[in-house]
This record gives structure tokens, C-alpha cells and sequence, in this order.
């Protein structure tokens, strides 16, 4: 059984527009923008069912989550906890950050690099906001665990979770047990969707799963805005049969069905607005076929396929059932449920083959782009899951985190160059297919 975890940021506020640093003060409101981004949000939510609502004491924060939940029509309100309260900065609440940058350059410095290294004096005692803020995501996350246990024993359940920019990426953050280094790999809009699911893994403990991360589509744009620095659009391939009947297909060159083709025009309309540049893809047909349906509204833009983005071999489990491979290789598969990182597929590949090969033609790709250039990439679930899990900081051991679905978009940027950090800008978004969550077929993996 499942906990669904809906996290919301709170709407555009007056320090938002103004360029002031907020912090835990509340001198700072939605505006009217605010506000409607907040009732086209509870819009999108519309079709889900939530168990609990909690939300942040700020006005920011708690005027999102009443006019969300009006909105979105269930008759639900939220719960304040000061666990949701956002990141004390109080030596510098309210200030321009032009005027930060003026006054504190070191501190500011540190922030934008390495926040989880910055100190900041509060009442003569010294303090680490990042590091206070991961404690607080932690102290949230055992309540929420404690709160809604029989989703986990027997019940699904969904909650929404209604904050501010810093304490949304720390309890990502704390979610996945990553360290307070990855704050900056995160990237969390005003108003934005991400959607998370925890039940009891294989191993007896919270297997944490990353539906999707910063959907902003609801609000107009199909994207985040983008800034500076090399963008690349991560795109997984469209259904086919095999994912349809469940069947591990790997390097057999298994085409798209209709559905398939439907969403990959879905994405293409979707990704219209978008500018691209390049374009590159797995080798095999149904990204390739997915690619050509992006690229019909950009016919300028060449299609470079590569063999370093072909799926995972499967080996001699490819075209079986799981069912056929749970009788053949029993063990096995108990083990790539439990531990992927372990297992060498029978005559086929271990995923850190694929970690190995994803990740540098990603990287190449990515260094081969100028400052200014956005690239479609279009791959496979487990090339996927691979790029995006080196991306955000996990290991081989942590695919089953991610999800991929047939079609969905996931956005990366490198705002200081690739040769510097990624920023994990939006990921596997799907509400060009039909809603919020992600409805599209799970596939083998």
C-alpha cells in the first residue's frame, strides 16, 4: 500500500516580486497573481481524494493552501506545523538581494555554493540554517510516517503538503536520505506539483519513489522558465506493447503501439514552445519514433541517435513476462526488486553497465552544448533512471526511486555550465497525458 505525498510551494508573494529575502518572517503575502496561481493549482487537484492537508503558519503558505483547497472543492482544510515554517535567515530578512550581496558577500556567496556550509548569528549564538532546516524536514517526516501508518499497513492514502522553497527541497532531501550538499540540485517553483510515494520496501523498511518534481504546466508555461547556462529535455520513449503487457523488452527493438504514438505527439505538442537545438536519441526505435513525433514541430533541428542511450540488456529475461522469469530465476529477480546494484542480468547487462555508458553520453552531450542551447534527449526507463539518480546525488542501489513514465519530460539545467552542477528543474511531468499523476504504463522494469 501507498502514502501519497503532494508537495505544493506556496504562490507568488510580494518579497517574491520585490526580490527580498522572506525567511521564516511573515512580513511577506500572496499577491493577486499568488492567489490565482494557488486556485489553478487546487484546479489541477481537482480529481484526487486528500486524506490530510498540512501547511506552513505563514500567510504565504496557509493563504495558498485555503484557497487551494477551496478550489480544489473536497471541503478539506489544513493543519498548521511549525515543522513546514521556512528557513530562519533572520540577519537577513527583508533585504533586496542586490543589498545582501552588498552587505553580506562572503555569507551570500556561500549561500548560492554551498548553503549547507553557511552560518548565519542569531542572538549571539551561531547557527547553520540548512542544517536546522534538515532536522525540521526530519522531525515532518517521522510525523507524517506516525500519522498515516495504516497507508503503509493496508490503506493508500494522500496528503498534501503546502510550504516554502527551502523546506520543500530539505524534505526531499531528507525523503530520499540524501545529504544537505544536494540542496542546490533541487529546484522547487511557486505553486509548483511534486508528487512522491512511500510504502514498505522489500527489505522491511520506506521505499521512497519520485513520481514527479516542480510541475508548473497548470499555471501556463509547459515549463519552468528557463535561465542561463545549457538546458537538456530528458524525454522517455512512448508505450509500446511490451509495456503494455508488462514484458521486459530491453534491446529487443520492440516499435511503439498507437498509444505510444499518441503520446509521443502529446509530448510534441507539449514541447512546441520549447527552442531546441539538438536533438539526440537512443538508437532504437521507440525513442527514435518518439524523437521524429517532438521533433515534427521543430523540423530544423537534426536527430543524432546513439548507441550509448540504447535500454538496459535483459538478456535472456528479455521478451518474458515477469511471471515466466519469477519461475526461472527466482532469486534473481527477488534480487533486482531488492538490490538492481547486485544483479548481472543472465547473458545480459547490471546496471552499472548502463550507469557507465548513460551517463557519459550524457555528458557529452551536455559539454557539447553553448550557454544558450536547449537539446532533446530521448531514451529508456532504466538510461532514465540511471542519468537522473547520478544527477540528483543517488547510487545504482536507488533506480526504484525514480519514476519514468511512456512520455514523460524531465527538465535538467546547468546554470554555471556543465561542467559545474545540475539543477534537477522539473521531472517526469505528465499532465500533457492526461493529469498530475503519472497514469501511464509501468512497464517490466
Amino acid at each position: 500500500m501507498t502514502l501519497r505525498i503532494v508537495l505544493v510551494r506556496h504562490g507568488l508573494s510580494s518579497f517574491n516580486i520585490e526580490h527580498r529575502i522572506q525567511g521564516r518572517d511573515d512580513l511577506s503575502a500572496l499577491t493577486a497573481e499568488g492567489e490565482e496561481q494557488a486556485r489553478r493549482t487546487g484546479e489541477a487537484l481537482r480529481d484526487l481524494r486528500f486524506d490530510a492537508a498540512y501547511t506552513s503558519p505563514l500567510r504565504r503558505a496557509s493563504a495558498t493552501a485555503s484557497n487551494l483547497l477551496e478550489t480544489q472543492g473536497q471541503g478539506l482544510t489544513a493543519d498548521t506545523t511549525n515543522d513546514l515554517l521556512e528557513i530562519d535567515l533572520a540577519p537577513w530578512s527583508g533585504l533586496l538581494r542586490s543589498e545582501l550581496k552588498e552587505r553580506y558577500s562572503e555569507e551570500e556567496r556561500l549561500w548560492r555554493e554551498a548553503p549547507e556550509t553557511l552560518t548565519l548569528e542569531r542572538d549571539g549564538v551561531s547557527y547553520s540554517p540548512i542544517g536546522e532546516l534538515m532536522e525540521q524536514a526530519g522531525r515532518f517526516k517521522a510525523q507524517l510516517l506516525a500519522e498515516h501508518d495504516t497507508a503503509l499497513a493496508g490503506a493508500d492514502r494522500t496528503v498534501l503538503v503546502v510550504g516554502h522553497n527551502a523546506i520543500l527541497r530539505c524534505l526531499l532531501l531528507t525523503l530520499l536520505d540524501l545529504p544537505a550538499s544536494g540542496f542546490r540540485r533541487l529546484r522547487v517553483d511557486n505553486c509548483s506539483v511534486s508528487v512522491l510515494n512511500l510504502s514498505h520496501g522489500p527489505d522491511g523498511g520506506i521505499a521512497v519513489q519520485v513520481e514527479s518534481l516542480n510541475g508548473t504546466a497548470h499555471l501556463g508555461d509547459p515549463l519552468p522558465a528557463r535561465g542561463k547556462g545549457p538546458r537538456l529535455v530528458l524525454v522517455r520513449h512512448g508505450e509500446t506493447d511490451w509495456n503494455r503487457q508488462g514484458r521486459f523488452q530491453g534491446q529487443i527493438d520492440i516499435p511503439l503501439n498507437a498509444n505510444g504514438r499518441a503520446q509521443a505527439e502529446a509530448a510534441g505538442r507539449f514541447l512546441a514552445p520549447v527552442s531546441f537545438h539538438r536533438a539526440y536519441s537512443s538508437s532504437m526505435a521507440r525513442p527514435r519514433q518518439t524523437a521524429e513525433a517532438i521533433l515534427a514541430s521543430h523540423p530544423a533541428v537534426p536527430l543524432t541517435t546513439t548507441r550509448g542511450l540504447v535500454e538496459i540488456g535483459h538478456g535472456l529475461w528479455e521478451g518474458r513476462l515477469e511471471s515466466e522469469i519469477a519461475k526461472g530465476w527466482p532469486l534473481l529477480l527477488a534480487d533486482w526488486k531488492r538490490a538492481p546494484e547486485t544483479v548481472q542480468m543472465p547473458e545480459g547487462e547490471t546496471i552499472h553497465d548502463v550507469w557507465n555508458r548513460s551517463l557519459a553520453t550524457w555528458t557529452t552531450i551536455a559539454r557539447s552544448l553553448g550557454s544558450e542551447e536547449t537539446a532533446l534527449v530521448v531514451a529508456h526507463d532504466a538510461v532514465n533512471k540511471t542519468i537522473l539518480c547520478a544527477l540528483l546525488g543517488l547510487s545504482p542501489a536507488d533506480i526504484w526511486a525514480i519514476k519514468q513514465g511512456n512520455g514523460g519530460v524531465t527538465v535538467i539545467d546547468y546554470p554555471h555550465g556543465a561542467e559545474a552542477g545540475p539543477v534537477v528543474a522539473a521531472m517526469n511531468l505528465t499532465t500533457h497525458l492526461g493529469g498530475v499523476l503519472d497514469r501511464t504504463a509501468a512497464g517490466a522494469l
